[in-house]
């Protein structure tokens, strides 16, 4: 049985990259219980990563309507995570 966790330090250079994105006011998540991200308006290529982000609450949806785009922000933790110095 594998566990998945979104710890800061345990979170790839892909998550960051996407992170900093939603830091930089470039990303969009759309309203749902699977939230898919868009940064710069294009849907981004790894779902699967950005729904664990949304999941473990690093990044959250402008409130919204079911199925409209909305800007995405960094929570707290999400800031915590950028901060958090990436190993080698």
């Amino acid at each position: 049985m594998t566990t998945t966790t979104t710890e800061p330090h345990e979170l790839n250079r892909r998550a960051l990259a996407m992170l900093r994105a939603v830091a930089q006011g470039r990303a969009q998540l759309a309203c749902s219980a699977e939230p898919d991200l868009y940064i710069d308006g294009v849907p981004c290529c790894d779902q699967f990563t950005a729904h664990l982000l949304t999941h473990a609450g690093l990044i959250t949806p402008a409130t919204g309507r079911f199925g409209e785009l909305v800007p995405a922000t960094l929570s707290p933790a999400g800031t915590a995570a950028l901060s958090t110095p990436v190993a080698a």
